[in-house]
C-alpha cells in the first residue's frame, strides 16, 4: 500500500512541475490520477483497519 501512496505523491509533483512549466493539459490529468491514487490507498487502508 506504500507504493500506492507514493505514485500518488509522485504524481501530485508531476502536476506541480507541469503546471508551472505551463503544460496544463498534462498538469490536469496527473492531478486527477493523484487525486484517484489517494482516494484508492484511503478505501484500502479503511477495510484493512476493519479486517
Amino acid at each position: 500500500m506504500a507504493g500506492l501512496l507514493s505514485l500518488a505523491i509522485g504524481f501530485f509533483v508531476l502536476a506541480i512541475i507541469a503546471g508551472v512549466l505551463g503544460a496544463r493539459g498534462v498538469a490536469g490529468m496527473s492531478m486527477d490520477i493523484a487525486k484517484w491514487l489517494v482516494i484508492i490507498f484511503i478505501i484500502l487502508a479503511v477495510i484493512s483497519l476493519i479486517l
